[in-house]
């Protein structure tokens, strides 16, 4: 017999209704007795009291009961709802995301990444969180999912996609200066189509190890390679680029060679690029990566 998979939506969605369905109930009920009683009792209407009652036993057991009934109804559904949330479906497609300020970078079994989060329709995706830095947040409202993501911390989050189209990931914890700017989305395609993607990435691979390394650290979140603008420069004709930065408040020009680029990537925030926020957080490469990261730079300089 096959198990009918309940997803995040239908989970959420339902608890959502009636807990939102009994609050409204009850604010239009309340109000409603609140505005006869200030109609029927006023003073005018009843300047002395009328009644020589001072209880009833059958009221008062209906408004502990019922009220009582309404929260244990809460906590049961919600409850239920959370252990679904966390409980993930066995055979699930796994995806780690690493957080990092100000991007997000998905890697996939087999060595695969990517900048975008690439699901098959209609199949259960376990996404592993990591950080990197600082505390962020994985939100994503159209599956309705959010986790915090922790530095040092193992967590996860799972969601199915029902239908193709594409939904915006959030950063939900503000994470520094950045942090509006750090989304992305979840592309969910035909599982044909999710798989010649995973098939032509495992293929093609990246055009340069440089652009490789730069998205597994996130950089091009903020920076782009085709002239757009972003948080940070685009390294589109970066090498040998004249350009003026701010040094302890000074303007001063400079040259886009080797030297600055590598202080750029370990002391961001020494020589500002005029124009753009002090935002880019320092980053230590390897020496092997970062000869690999300025030959990438050097490639990029060719397309001015």
């Amino acid at each position: 017999m096959k198990t009918i998979l309940m997803t995040t939506t239908e989970t959420v969605d339902p608890i959502f209704i009636f807990i939102f369905g009994v609050s409204l109930v009850l604010l239009l009920g309340i109000t409603a007795v609140m505005i006869w009683f200030v109609f029927r009792y006023h003073r005018s209407r009843s300047p002395q009291p009328t009644s020589a009652t001072d209880g009833n036993l059958i009221l008062e057991i209906v408004w502990i009961v019922i009220p009582t009934l309404l929260v244990l109804a809460m906590f049961y559904y919600g409850w239920a709802g959370y252990l679904t949330l966390r409980n993930v479906p066995p055979g699930s497609m796994e995806v780690k995301a690493t957080a990092r300020m100000w991007s997000w970078n998905f890697a996939y079994p087999g060595g695969r990444s990517s900048s975008k989060l690439y699901v098959p329709v209609g199949k259960p995706v376990k996404v592993s969180l990591a950080s990197v830095d600082v505390l962020h947040g994985f939100y994503i409202p159209a599956f309705r999912v959010k986790r915090d993501v922790v530095p040092g911390m193992n967590n996860n989050v799972w969601f199915v996609a029902n239908k193709p189209g594409s939904y915006d990931i959030f950063c939900s914890s503000y994470c520094g200066t950045g942090h509006s700017a750090m989304i992305t989305t979840v592309e969910a395609l035909p599982e044909a189509e999710f798989a010649a993607w995973l098939k032509e990435q495992a293929s093609a691979g990246s055009p340069h190890p440089g652009l490789a390394l730069l998205e597994k650290h996130g950089c091009l979140g903020c920076h782009s390679t085709d002239g757009s603008a972003k948080i940070g420069p685009t390294f589109k004709g970066i090498w040998g680029r004249q350009t003026v930065v701010l040094t302890g408040g000074s303007e001063r020009n400079i040259t886009a060679d080797e030297p600055y680029l590598k202080k750029a990537i370990a002391e961001p925030n020494a020589d500002v690029v005029k124009g753009f926020a002090p935002a880019m957080p320092p980053y230590q490469l390897e020496e092997g990566e970062l000869k690999t990261v300025i030959d990438y730079f050097k490639l990029m300089g060719e397309l001015k």
